[in-house]
Formats: structure tokens, sequence, C-alpha cells
């Protein structure tokens, strides 16, 4: 995917940790690949596409494992296809909900960086740079964009931003690990069955 997608992520499909550590089973997708990202709480529902409005209306921020999947062999797909099948959404994994006051400088949203490993081994880097100038950028896009369409995200609606490196292909018995510097986010851990 070149551009910014979204879909709607159900209540079925999302799952607030506890703690930091999780396992989820892979026989229930198709060619399953893991995606970390920030995910927003909101509190109020954004009226203004702008940095400052939209921030305002974050009342939690948090760290999260977006499981992604697709139904066409190779991940060979258009555009169209990837919306018919709700955005290539299979599960999300929320983990420790911080409130939107730890981010003492909102720019360190940008700044961030993550590191991704997979069985003791870096796999992946990424930074908050990579998801349209930031997660909350992305966010202000998504609310522009739905506002375009006289539509908008409601007060509790959770928001993932965008992965925060490549889609990395998923297979039962992993361990992957995620580290995040520049945000008070704790990392994850995902065991895959």
């Amino acid at each position: 995917m070149h551009h910014p997608i979204w879909a709607p992520v159900w209540d079925t499909t999302v799952t607030r940790l506890e703690g930091a550590c999780a396992s989820i089973g892979l026989d229930r997708f198709v060619e399953p690949r893991l995606e970390p990202e920030i995910v927003f709480g909101l509190g109020t529902a954004p009226r203004d596409a702008g940095p400052e409005a939209v921030f305002a209306c974050i009342e939690w921020v948090a760290h999260g494992f977006e499981i992604v999947q697709s139904p066409f062999a190779g991940w060979k797909f258009t555009a169209a296809e990837a919306i018919a099948v709700q955005g290539l959404h299979g599960a999300l994994l929320v983990g420790p909900r911080q409130p939107r006051a730890c981010l003492t400088d909102r720019s360190a949203l940008e700044r961030l960086t993550l590191s991704l490993g997979c069985d003791g081994t870096l796999v992946a880097t990424g930074s908050g740079d990579l998801v349209l100038g930031s997660p909350l950028l992305a966010l202000c896009h998504l609310v522009s964009e739905l506002s375009l369409r006289g539509m908008s995200l409601p007060a509790g609606a959770i928001v993932t931003t965008g992965t925060l490196t490549d889609a990395q292909p998923l297979k039962p018995g992993q361990r992957w690990e995620s580290a995040l510097a520049g945000v008070p986010l704790p990392g994850l851990t995902l065991l895959t069955l």
C-alpha cells in the first residue's frame, strides 16, 4: 500500500491488554502479518482537523499490534480489494493505555523510534515520521478525509494510525518483541500460536 486506507475496527477484533504480553492463534487468519502501531482513544469527537484540535480530543495513547491479513494470494491486490476486505484488518491488540498528558511534547510522536524483533533477532526499525509525518498527523488526515465525506469520528473511537515498519509475516511459534524510544509507552511481546 502506498496511500492511507481506513476501515472499521470491530469490538470483536480488539483486545485491550492488561499488561504488555499477549498470545494469539494464527489459524483464523489468512497470510497474517504484524504491524506495530500507535493507537489513540478519543475522549471527544474532533470538530476540526488541525493538529491542536485533534490532539485535544485524544483521551489516551498506546502502542499496539495490528494483525492484518490478505485473502489474496501473495498479498497481491488492488486498493479497491483492500477496502472490500475491511482494510485487511484481522485483529488489534492494544497495549497499556497512557493518558494523553504523558505526551508533554506532541512532536515526540514524529520523533519516536521503534525496534521490532522476532525470536531474539532484530527484524525491523521504524519511526513516527513514517506514518504521514507522525501518528498525530495521520489521525488529522483521517479526520479531514472523513469530514470531506460528511462523516466524523465519535467520542470513544479507537484509531490505529498506521504501521511504523513494513508488515512482517507471522508464523506459529514465534516470539515478537517491540521497544519504543522517545515516548513513554511500553513495548509489547506477542507469542504466536
